[in-house]
C-alpha cells in the first residue's frame, strides 16, 4: 500500500502558474506560483522567477490559492461575510443532531463529535467539504485523509496516522473545536480558518478574501442547509441522508 501511495503523490503535476500562499509552521509565509509532491513527506516550491525550493511537508502548515475575489463582487461579497454565512447559533455537540451524510463512520463522527462537543452535523459537513468521504485522499497540497489534515496539524492534534479513519476524524475534530474557542463560537471564522488558516482569519479581521476560501466556507455551509433548523433526527440515524455511503 506505501509503495501504491508513493506512486500516487509523484504524479500530481505542479499547478499553473497562479499565485498561492504557503503558510509556515513557524508563523512565515511566501507567496509561491506553483507546488507539487515530491514525496510522501515532501513538497517542491516554485516561485515567479523561475526558482524552486523543496521542504519538508511537516514544515508546511498550508497552502492558500491567494485569487481574491473580483473588484466587482467585493461589495456584495464583504456584505455576504459580514452577515454570516453560518447562523448564529451554538455548534456544540447536540445528541439530536447527528451527521448529515449517513457513512460507514458516523459512530467514528458522533464519538468525536461528542469528545470535543462539536456539532456532529458540521463536523461532516466538514468531511464531505474535504474529502468526500475517502480516507485515502490525498490533495495536492499535501493533505490526507477524512477530514484532509496537512502533516504539521496532524502532529499539532496528536494524530500519528492520517489515513487511520478514527484518528484523523478525531484530530480533525479536536482542530475545530480549538477553533470554535479561538474565534469565540464564530462558525464562519472557524471554518474559513479550517481552510486558509488561523493567521489569515486574524490578518484579515474576518473571512480572508480568497476566492477558494469563500467557495469552501458555502459549500461546507449549503451541506447544513437542510438540518439547520432541525432538531428531530437522532445521533446514530442521522438528521438528514442526504447520500448513503458504504
Amino acid at each position: 500500500m506505501k509503495r501504491i501511495l508513493l506512486a500516487a503523490v509523484v504524479l500530481f503535476a505542479a499547478l499553473p502558474a497562479s499565485a498561492s500562499i504557503a503558510l509556515f509552521t513557524d508563523g512565515r509565509s511566501m507567496k509561491v506560483t506553483g507546488y507539487r509532491l515530491v514525496d510522501e513527506s515532501s513538497i517542491q516550491l516554485t516561485f515567479g522567477n523561475g526558482g524552486a525550493m523543496t521542504v519538508p511537508l511537516s514544515r508546511v502548515d498550508r497552502i492558500v490559492d491567494d485569487e481574491v475575489v473580483a473588484a466587482d463582487k467585493a461589495p456584495e461579497v464583504k456584505a455576504e461575510l459580514e452577515k454570516g454565512v453560518f447562523p448564529r447559533r451554538p455548534w456544540g455537540y447536540d445528541s439530536r443532531r447527528g451527521p448529515i451524510i449517513r457513512s460507514k463512520y458516523d459512530q467514528m463522527i458522533v464519538d468525536a463529535a461528542k469528545k470535543f462537543d462539536v456539532d456532529a452535523a458540521l463536523v461532516s459537513a466538514v468531511i464531505k467539504a474535504e474529502s468526500d468521504f475517502n480516507p485515502r485522499e490525498i490533495s495536492n497540497k499535501g493533505a490526507r485523509g477524512l477530514m484532509q489534515l496537512m502533516p504539521a496539524t496532524a502532529e499539532r492534534f496528536g494524530v500519528s496516522d492520517s489515513f487511520d479513519p478514527e484518528a484523523n476524524i478525531d484530530g480533525g475534530v479536536r482542530y475545530l473545536r480549538w477553533l470554535l474557542d479561538t474565534f469565540h463560537g464564530n462558525a464562519d471564522k472557524a471554518v474559513a480558518a479550517y481552510n486558509a488558516g488561523e493567521g489569515n482569519v486574524w490578518k484579515y479581521n474576518g473571512v480572508p478574501p480568497f476566492r477558494e476560501t469563500i467557495t469552501y466556507l458555502k459549500r461546507v455551509a449549503h451541506a447544513l442547509l437542510a438540518v439547520v433548523h432541525t432538531t428531530a433526527g437522532s445521533a446514530s440515524a442521522g438528521v438528514v441522508a442526504s447520500a448513503e455511503r458504504n
